[in-house]
C-alpha cells in the first residue's frame, strides 16, 4: 500500500499532479473538500451536521472530518493506497491521520510539497480567473488564501520534515518536469513496499515450479504451504502426523494448521522484495485471511497469476509424477487424483472468481515447455517492478 499526501499553495498544480499519481499507482484520491461536498449533497447524517455548522458560520470540526475520512477509506477496501489532498491541514489533523493509518496497519509514506513563490501563485490564479469565472480568483482574496495557507500548513510541513518523510519539489518548473520529479519520489516509496503474488493453477499445472523459479529470479520469498507441511511431516511433528493422514485421504489441510505456519514464514522473511504464494489461498476464507496477513506486514496483493493447462494434460502429468520421487501422496491412484482436481474446482475456483472481481487475474497459458511458461509469468512480475522504477 502506497500512501501519499500532496501539499502546495493555491495555484501550485496539485490537481494536475494528483491525476497522474492516481492513474499511475491506482491510488484512492481523498480530498476533504470533495468528501464534505458529497456528504452535503447526499444529505447524510454527517452532511447535515456539517451543514448546520456551516450555516451558523462555523468551521467543520475535526470530529466530523475524521468520520468522513473513515467512511471513505472503508468504502475503498481494494485501493492500492491513498492520496490525500488538503489533509492534514493542522498538526492535530496530522496526528489524526497517523491514527487512521495505524488502524490500516500502514503509514503515510511521504508528503510531497510543491513549492512556488506567492507572486507566481497570484499570477497563475489571476490567469485562471479570466476563464474560470471564479469569484475568488481576485488578488485580495488570493493573497488572503495564501496567508492562511502558510500560517496553517508550515507547522504541518515541519511535522513531517521531522519524521523524515517530506519531499520538496520546485513547482515553478514545467508541468512535465514537476510530474517527473513527483513520479520519481512516489516510485522510490513504491519500490520500498514488498509485492505479493499468488500463483494459481490446478495440480499438475506447474504452478509450484514456476512460483519457485519466479521467487529466485526476483528475490521473493517462496511461500508454499505444501513445502512447509512436508517439512513438518519429515520432522515427524504432531502437526506433520496430522497432515500425513489428511494427505493419504486426499483431503485439504485445515486453516488451524496452515495459518500459523504461513504467518511465521512471513514474519521471519528479511530483506526480500516480496512474497509469492503457491497453494494458498485455496478457499474464500483463506483469501480473506491472506488479506489480513499481508496488511499486518505492510503490503497487499500485487498480482494474481493463473496457469491454465488442459484437463487431459493435467491427468497425464500427475500420473507421470506418481512414478517419480517428486510424487505427492494424492498421486498414488487415479481416484485420488480426480478427487484432488475436483476439490480444486469446487473450492479454489471461487477464490479466483473473487480475485477477478477485485484485482483482476492474469491468465498464463501453461501448455508449453517450462522456459516458455516461465517467460510468460516473468513478464507479468517484471511489470510490477517497472511501475516502481518509473520505467512503466
Amino acid at each position: 500500500m502506497l500512501n501519499l499526501a500532496l501539499f502546495g499553495p493555491p495555484g501550485a498544480g496539485k490537481g494536475t499532479q494528483s491525476s497522474q499519481l492516481i492513474e499511475r499507482f491506482n491510488l484512492c484520491y481523498i480530498s476533504t473538500g470533495d468528501m464534505l461536498r458529497k456528504e452535503l449533497k447526499a444529505g447524510t447524517p454527517l452532511g447535515k451536521q456539517a451543514q448546520d455548522i456551516i450555516a451558523s458560520g462555523g468551521l467543520v470540526s475535526d470530529e466530523i472530518i475524521v468520520q468522513i475520512l473513515e467512511k471513505t477509506i472503508a468504502e475503498n477496501p481494494n485501493a492500492s493506497g491513498f492520496l490525500f489532498d488538503g489533509f492534514p491541514r493542522t498538526t492535530i489533523q496530522a496526528y489524526i491521520l497517523d491514527g487512521l493509518m495505524i488502524r490500516l496497519n500502514t503509514q503515510l509514506d511521504c508528503l510531497i510539497n510543491l513549492q512556488i513563490p506567492d507572486d507566481i501563485s497570484v499570477t497563475r490564479l489571476m490567469e485562471r480567473g479570466k476563464t474560470s469565472g471564479r469569484s475568488d480568483d481576485n488578488e485580495d482574496v488570493i493573497r488572503n488564501r495564501l496567508k492562511e495557507y502558510h500560517e496553517k500548513t508550515h507547522p504541518v510541513l515541519d511535522f513531517y520534515a521531522e519524521k523524515g518523510v517530506r519531499e520538496d519539489v520546485d513547482g515553478t518548473q514545467s508541468i512535465e518536469t514537476v510530474g517527473k520529479e513527483v513520479a520519481r519520489i512516489a516510485s522510490a516509496q513504491y519500490s520500498k513496499r514488498p509485492i505479493a503474488l499468488v500463483c494459481f493453477g490446478y495440480p499438475g499445472s506447474g504452478r509450484g515450479s514456476q512460483a519457485r523459479a519466479l521467487a529466485e529470479r526476483f528475490g521473493l520469498e517462496f511461500v508454499a504451504t505444501g513445502k512447509m507441511l512436508e517439512e513438518e511431516m519429515a520432522a515427524g511433528t504432531e502437526v506433520g502426523q496430522q497432515v500425513k493422514s489428511l494427505y493419504e485421504n486426499g483431503q485439504l489441510v485445515p486453516d488451524e494448521i496452515v495459518i500459523p505456519l504461513i504467518e511465521k514464514k512471513i514474519a521471519n522473511s528479511k530483506e526480500v522484495r516480496g512474497f509469492i504464494f503457491k497453494g494458498f489461498p485455496r478457499t474464500l476464507v483463506q483469501s480473506y485471511i491472506l488479506d489480513g496477513l499481508l496488511m499486518k506486514h505492510g503490503c497487499s496483493l500485487s498480482r494474481i497469476l493463473e496457469i491454465e493447462v488442459p484437463m487431459l494434460k493435467l491427468m497425464e502429468r500427475l500420473a507421470k509424477r506418481g512414478d517419480t520421487d517428486a510424487k505427492m501422496p494424492y498421486d498414488s491412484s487415479t481416484e485420488k487424483i480426480v478427487r484432488r482436481l475436483r476439490e480444486h474446482e469446487e473450492k479454489t475456483l471461487n477464490v479466483i472468481r473473487k480475485y477477478e472481481q477485485q484485482h483482476g487475474v492474469v491468465t498464463i497459458d501453461g501448455d508449453a515447455d517450462f522456459d516458455t511458461v516461465f517467460q510468460r509469468c516473468a513478464s507479468e512480475v517484471e511489470a510490477l517492478f517497472q511501475v516502481g522504477s518509473g520505467t512503466g
